[in-house]
């Protein structure tokens, strides 16, 4: 696998998030002839509640999750359907968890299976919640980022803790239409606005970084006045599983 595809993969995956930045991709996000323009019906986002929830624990290697608590997408949002008992979260993500401006947001196709710890359970997830909640009761994407940012001005969302870290190293994931749809990867939050102090994106580093909010301000300037916050991926060789993943 490519470093390219690994950067869009990195792009369309939670967290959510989760992916680093082609050259090409900002002119993409603006072009109007985009494969997603808008919204799919819902049900196109909707999987059986059996199998998201085992998608959702292959997320990470069975130690972790097996003991953890899955959410699962309903009409409406997130729902727990499984309580779990060591204070991890394991979810499925969608296209809308990406960066706003990423041209895969509405890609009903994306299942990024996620397992998130506990500072992350706590501080990342509540913001997944009410963005899906917003996009699900019809919002546009202005209208969503401007509840957010109302959302965190009233400290209704928390600040990021420290630790914030996830899995996602599930071979079922469907993390993006380019390259290889997939690849295992642990991924790190942080407060910046960028990953230089990490040394990330440079060449022959191993750290990959990208902006959790967007990929430029250009589509949505809303979003200059949020929260720093940055992603760091590194890539893994085994899938959760144990199994060897190609090559990164």
């Amino acid at each position: 696998m490519t470093r390219n595809q690994i950067h869009s993969i990195f792009l369309s995956a939670f967290v959510l998030v989760s992916a680093l930045i082609a050259a090409s991709l900002p002119a993409a996000a603006q072009d109007p002839g985009q494969p997603y323009p808008t919204m799919a019906p819902v049900e196109q986002y909707l999987m059986d509640r059996d199998a998201e929830i085992a998608l959702a624990r292959s997320a990470a290697p069975d130690a972790i999750s097996h003991d953890a608590s899955v959410i699962v997408l309903t009409r409406h949002g997130y729902e727990t359907a499984v309580e779990g008992k060591n204070g991890w979260v394991c979810w499925v993500g969608r296209g809308w968890l990406a960066m706003f401006d990423n041209p895969e947001f509405w890609n009903p196709k994306v299942r990024a299976a996620d397992c998130l710890n506990p500072p992350a359970a706590r501080s990342i997830l509540p913001y997944a919640y009410k963005r899906t909640e917003l996009i699900l009761a019809g919002h546009s994407k202005p209208e969503v980022i401007a509840a957010i940012k109302a959302a965190i001005d009233k400290k209704e969302l928390p600040a990021l803790e420290q630790g914030t870290f996830s899995y996602m190293m599930s071979k079922g994931s469907y993390l993006t239409d380019n390259g290889g749809h997939n690849g295992p990867h642990l991924m790190f939050y942080e407060t910046a606005k960028d990953g230089a102090a990490w040394g990330a994106n440079l060449e022959n580093s191993p750290l990959m970084a990208v902006n959790y909010w967007c990929i430029s301000e250009q589509a949505y300037p809303q979003l200059k006045s949020f929260p720093p916050l940055s992603v760091f991926l590194v890539g893994v060789e085994k899938w959760s599983d144990g199994t060897p993943a190609p090559s990164m």
